[in-house]
């Protein structure tokens, strides 16, 4: 099993950038694709960016296309999305999880990431 800790979240000015950091322990994450989703208040948890297992392929949500970069450390055990121009739309928590190899990638849904993070607030001023 393995755990996840999100960290690099706070408050920021439109225009500005954040990068999330998502360092697990318990069991290599190079064993699983790793996405970050998000979710604002009243609104469901949506992917934001994947990235497979070597990191030879990523997703990104229409929303962060241009603006966000998903890379991965895998000796380092670490998963990080640098969000650059940010806008207000962007206000949610922030949270990474992990799902075991599987030929579909990526995979958008939620409830087929067995693996969370607490989260992490992202807040961005107008």
């Amino acid at each position: 099993q393995v755990q996840l800790v999100e960290s690099g979240g706070g408050l920021v000015q439109a225009g500005g950038s954040l990068r999330l950091s998502c360092a697990a322990s318990g069991r290599t994450l190079s064993a699983y694709a790793v996405g970050w989703f998000r979710q604002a208040p009243g609104k469901e948890r949506e992917l934001v960016s994947a990235i497979n297992r070597d990191g030879g392929n990523t997703y990104y949500a229409d929303s962060a296309k241009g603006r966000f970069v998903i890379s991965r450390d895998n000796a380092e055990n670490t998963v990080s999305l640098q969000m650059d121009s940010l806008n207000p739309e962007d206000t949610a928590a922030y949270y990474c999880a992990a799902r075991p190899y599987s030929s579909v990638f990526p995979v958008r849904g939620s409830g087929s990431y067995p693996y969370w993070g607490q989260g992490t607030q992202v807040t961005v001023s107008s």
